[in-house]
């Protein structure tokens, strides 16, 4: 290689062609990314070709080795710290960074552990494209140019970069219609656009959806009004008032999933007192319930708990609109006369709450400052969650009554560590460190759970409140279906993996005494209408997409932050249609009338959240401050 003289653009090729192999490697290696078929298999080695070919290609307009060089490797170095950067972020949420993601900043800081857990020495070879481009540089001579590459040489070149995209994107187009008006799911944008295609898409969205606040003068609601009232159910008489005027306590149960509950890990119960409120004559436990959020994870729960509104396809709505208008749980509560709060023993600015909830027009937020914290006391993440609701019932007797309060737990949260005093139960055994703490985290959760009831109990606030608990998202990702796999004794399949999503639900009202299992199929949207009309409070002119759980009308259909759905007979995951029942493979045709449902009022919400055009809207009479003589339907 010394001695032969090679075409003057092989190092160009040579850089090309390594990032292109890296790329795929990486696909295949350090995302689950599913595959069915060889037309799937083939888009996924091809799609990063075309953005290579553009990006690279501008060393073709560079007159000098030594500047075209410089270049290659700025560029190799840039497009690696790119798929790195997904490669960590999708280690911990098993999904892609979006734009609005890497504006979170004050969130960087508190991940701490969890992003450490995500990123090992061997990490390095993600950049081996940047070794393979200098050792080229070095050791292979090429002929010298006189000339830069002439005009014709630039323009083959980009027509057949032009050319590779088209045809990236005619086979996308044929394997997934209406792909880029009808995705939301980021995964099936990387395995057909490519990583860096789907950054560039990703700006323009972002950019988009900035642009539709300021157009935005509330004739947008009319259709999305016109759809929530035709599809608004008549909430249950039966429990309509039945926790009116009492303090309502809500506990964010951080990570856990329905799995844990009622189960045993190697003979060791996990959650022995949430088991028993299953059996409580004083509460109902919703067994069919799944969580609904999206990268914003806690937040998004939170924002589906106040507003009845999804989160956002691609950021946390508490950090992209958190200057929104909102007509939130918190504020009706707040009309009727309670206090509202949210208890947190974390930094006020972890997913920009301290701004969010003055939108959410939540009274006081008793964060970090508000709490006792010492070495003693705190893991992980900080305060443990037994100490946490020692604390927080103190802070409750202290609030004026009938109070609304928000308790967020912390300590069952990635990595899942624990003192070695706090482990109540032994580890797991599978190959996965995560999966096999998360049971020891869970069991605490538990323990910590029973703490509060007695708590609440102790300072005489039990008897008149309500208490409603639910799991905010995954604690265990898909990243590791082999170790659930092995607790499960059954394969998880992208039907299983849909069914792991749900969450435990539960509501109780101390005095109840005909408490019950629910079976009804349900989801995070359905939180505020089923709490606001126990509390008694009309939600008829209110925008939301949720049904209340108890009501005889309410529809079975739950959809996911991706497009994936559930209903009482059916799921849609993986583009697959499955017979609930049998567990198999069905006729498209049964989910194809929820496919377009799912897409309609992931749309609708979008819209509103982006064009925040709940600012045009009065939730007292129900129409359009900004069009009057526009009238909704009511």
């Amino acid at each position: 290689m010394l001695k032969k003289e090679w075409p003057k653009h092989t190092i160009l090729a040579l850089a090309i062609i390594a990032t292109w192999l890296k790329t795929y490697i990486v696909y295949k290696t350090s995302f689950s990314i599913t595959i069915d078929n060889f037309l799937q298999e083939f888009i996924l080695f091809i799609n990063p070709l075309s953005m290579l070919l553009f990006v690279y290609g501008i060393s073709l307009f560079l007159k000098s080795d030594k500047a075209k060089n410089r270049y290659l490797v700025a560029i190799a170095v840039i497009s690696s710290i790119v798929l790195y950067g997904n490669v960590a972020f999708y280690r911990f949420f098993n999904d892609f960074i979006t734009l609005p993601v890497l504006f979170q900043t004050d969130n960087f800081g508190d991940l701490g552990s969890s992003a450490a857990a995500s990123v090992f020495w061997t990490d390095l070879l993600y950049f081996a494209d940047v070794l393979v481009i200098l050792l080229a540089i070095k050791f292979i001579k090429t002929k010298p140019s006189k000339i830069g590459s002439n005009s014709v040489q630039r323009k083959a070149y980009y027509i057949l970069a032009l050319a590779v995209l088209f045809f990236n994107l005619g086979l996308a187009e044929t394997e997934r219609p209406q792909l880029l008006t009808r995705s939301f799911d980021r995964e099936m944008l990387v395995k057909n656009l490519g990583m860096y295609n789907y950054h560039l898409y990703d700006v323009y969205i972002q950019s988009k959806s900035q642009a539709q606040r300021a157009l935005a003068d509330g004739s947008e609601l009319v259709e999305a009004n016109s759809y929530v009232r035709a599809n608004q159910i008549e909430p249950s008489e039966e429990m309509k008032g039945i926790a009116e005027g009492r303090n309502l306590i809500v506990v964010t149960l951080e990570s856990l999933q329905s799995f844990v509950i009622n189960e045993e890990m190697n003979g060791q119960t996990i959650t022995p007192f949430m088991n028993s409120l299953t059996e409580d004559e004083d509460t109902i436990y919703f067994e069919n319930f799944y969580h609904q959020t999206g990268l914003g994870k806690t937040s998004d729960s939170e924002f589906l708990l106040e507003n009845s509104l999804y989160p956002l396809s691609g950021g946390a709505v508490f950090f992209t609109h958190s200057g929104n208008t909102f007509d939130s749980m918190a504020e009706s509560l707040g009309d009727k006369g309670y206090s509202t709060n949210v208890q947190h023993a974390n930094t006020k600015s972890f997913w920009n709450r301290d701004i969010m909830y003055e939108s959410l027009n939540v009274d006081e937020f008793y964060d970090i400052e508000s709490y006792d914290i010492t070495e003693e006391n705190a893991v992980n993440w900080g305060l443990k969650d037994i100490p946490f609701m020692e604390q927080s019932v103190h802070h409750m007797t202290e609030m004026q009554q009938p109070f609304y309060s928000r308790l967020l737990t912390l300590t069952n949260h990635h990595p899942f560590t624990l003192d070695e005093e706090d482990k109540l139960i032994d580890e797991y055994d599978s190959n996965s460190g995560t999966l096999n703490r998360y049971f020891q985290t869970s069991r605490y959760l538990d323990e910590s759970v029973k703490v509060l009831f007695d708590e609440l109990k102790e300072k005489g606030l039990y008897e008149n409140s309500i208490i409603v608990m639910y799991g905010d998202h995954y604690g265990i990702s898909e990243n590791h279906n082999e170790a659930m796999t092995q607790y499960l004794g059954e394969e998880v399949t992208d039907l299983k993996s849909a069914e792991l999503q749900k969450v435990p639900f539960f509501v109780h009202i101390p005095g109840y005494g005909e408490g019950y299992v629910d079976d009804e199929v349900g989801g995070q949207i359905d939180m505020r209408p089923t709490i606001m009309n126990l509390m008694n409070i009309d939600t008829s002119k209110d925008i939301q997409f949720g049904g209340d759980l108890f009501s005889e009308e309410h529809e079975e259909f739950v959809v996911f932050r991706d497009g994936r759905f559930v209903t009482d007979k059916v799921v849609y995951a993986g583009n697959v249609c499955y017979d609930k029942e049998t567990g198999e493979p069905t006729e498209q045709e049964l989910c194809a009338p929820f496919i377009e449902q799912a897409f309609t009022e992931l749309e609708y919400s979008e819209s509103i959240i982006n064009g925040d055009l709940l600012r045009f809207y009065d939730d007292k009479d129900g129409q359009l401050t900004s069009i009057p003589n526009v009238k909704l339907e009511q």
